[in-house]
């Protein structure tokens, strides 16, 4: 029998189907389709299978990547699904909406050797919707109930895959959350158009299926006393995220017309759920018929300017102050965005907005000129001298990117140690807090970051709730 893998020579790299530029910005439907079974074998047996594997280096999660690529190649597609979720919790949801360019795909042996780079975000995309489809998902089933609780704060990807691994362990595991519905950013924060709510709904459904109690519109040291909630609770897990928006702080930033891209994203989620959204439907968060301005060059000013673009903007222009190479975000959503008729400024930063107490009217900007290298390889920058311009706008969006809130206040526990960035000071190398019993992951720990490091912080720190309590079980033995 042949070899169903190293077929790169003779397979070549091929992505899903994508809707066109002009269909897809009609709705927010993912613009990506899943493989069909014949399309994810082939460009699974791409794989160079590599002794030693950059792409599963290069996953924050460390996923078996050759393994389940060679089982697709093969046609053993469950046993690929099940290898697949054994290190992820969301395999799915982070195969949608990662950014394998500068992850697994990007540290591809094929890559790097020219030959293009295994589709490993699409296939991975294809076995989660593959196990849904075909009833492979196994329901969370513990073995024992052990007779002690978790609670969690914060029901973003942390939060949720924390809670998947900890009540497979058979603890009684409660969620609490301060927004009407589960999933955090997964649900309030990415458009549709990279992941459709039903996607993250149906993970959210298994784990209340298996047991898992959500407390929805509860915010803790408002709702719920921090103290009260330890108190309930063996163990808690802090995994709040970093919500506080980065604001402008150029003459006009405080006008009528200019607001924090998180508000603008979860506006436009609400109004995709049927909500009533004064905001949105009044205008201030409505794009449409309006010339939008976005400040930054993050995944998530990605996020605004397709949103815009989708609402019936008149244009949309993303503002960045240094070149494409040097942006943070994704190459790929980037491209998608071009192609839907976003124009980018690059090498230019905000230093005015034009207008008075009715609205803004533009953006003075400056041109900028990249200065010296740092030691992360990107480029500092500097301003052109005589290159000020202005782009007209009747919305601007801030996409400058999050801050933690402060949690010893709001929580009213002092002794809840932060460290210079405001984030949760936790023990090194692990996920202790300087409370005891209290546990902290996901970006309230590491500061804005991917949700694949969301999930594996949560699945890391489950592993050390349990095994903390289990040393308590055995001191008290």
């Amino acid at each position: 029998m042949a070899d169903a893998n190293q077929k790169f020579v003779t397979v070549p790299h091929a992505g899903p189907a994508k809707a066109a530029a002009s269909e897809r910005v009609r709705d927010f439907d993912e613009i990506y389709a899943s493989f069909r079974v014949a399309e994810g074998t082939s460009q699974s047996s791409r794989c160079a299978q590599c002794g030693v594997p950059f792409c599963q280096s290069g996953c924050p999660l460390q996923n078996n990547i050759p393994d389940w690529l060679r089982l697709a190649s093969e046609g053993r597609i469950e046993e690929a699904w099940r290898l697949s979720e054994a290190t992820s919790a969301m395999p799915e949801i982070c195969g949608r909406i990662c950014p394998q360019d500068r992850l697994c795909e990007g540290a591809c042996t094929l890559e790097q050797a020219g030959w293009e780079t295994v589709t490993i975000g699409s296939v991975e995309k294809w076995l989660g919707d593959q196990a849904f489809d075909n009833g492979w998902i196994s329901p969370l089933r513990p073995l024992t109930e052990l007779g002690r609780s978790i609670g969690i704060i914060g029901a973003g990807p942390a939060g949720l895959a924390a809670a998947d691994r900890l009540r497979s362990a058979g603890y009684a595991v409660t969620i609490y959350d301060r927004h009407d519905r589960a999933g955090g950013l997964l649900t309030y924060g990415i458009p549709g158009f990279k992941l459709e709510k039903h996607v993250v709904a149906r993970r959210v459904d298994r784990l209340i299926e298996g047991g898992v109690k959500f407390r929805l519109n509860t915010d803790i040291g408002k709702d719920i006393a921090f103290d009260d909630l330890r108190g309930a609770h063996d163990a808690v897990l802090v995994a709040t995220g970093v919500y506080q928006a980065r604001r402008l702080s150029a003459p006009g930033c405080g006008s009528n017309g200019v607001v924090a891209a998180l508000d603008y994203l979860i506006a436009s989620n609400r109004k995709g759920f049927g909500d009533a959204v004064a905001a949105y439907d009044d205008g201030p968060l409505n794009a449409e018929s309006k010339r939008v301005v976005v400040i930054g060059g993050g995944d998530t000013a990605m996020d605004c300017v397709r949103t815009a673009v989708r609402q019936g903007a008149t244009s949309v222009t993303c503002v960045y102050r240094r070149d494409r190479d040097n942006m943070p975000g994704s190459a790929r959503e980037t491209t998608n965005a071009e192609e839907e008729g976003v124009r980018f400024e690059w090498l230019a930063a905000p230093k005015a907005v034009l207008g008075g107490s009715d609205g803004v009217t533009g953006l003075r900007a400056a041109r900028m000129a990249l200065s010296a290298p740092t030691l992360d390889g990107r480029w500092t920058v500097e301003e052109a001298p005589g290159g000020e311009f202005d782009l007209p706008a009747d919305l601007i969006i801030e996409a400058l990117g999050f801050e933690p809130e402060n949690l010893p206040v709001i929580f009213d526990a002092d002794d809840l140690a932060v460290t210079d960035w405001k984030t949760l000071r936790v023990a090194a190398h692990g996920f202790a807090t300087t409370l005891p019993g209290v546990f902290a992951a996901g970006d309230i720990v590491r500061g804005a970051s991917l949700v694949v490091w969301a999930v594996r912080q949560g699945q890391d720190a489950a592993a050390e709730i349990d095994q903390w309590l289990r040393n308590q079980d055995s001191v008290a033995a």
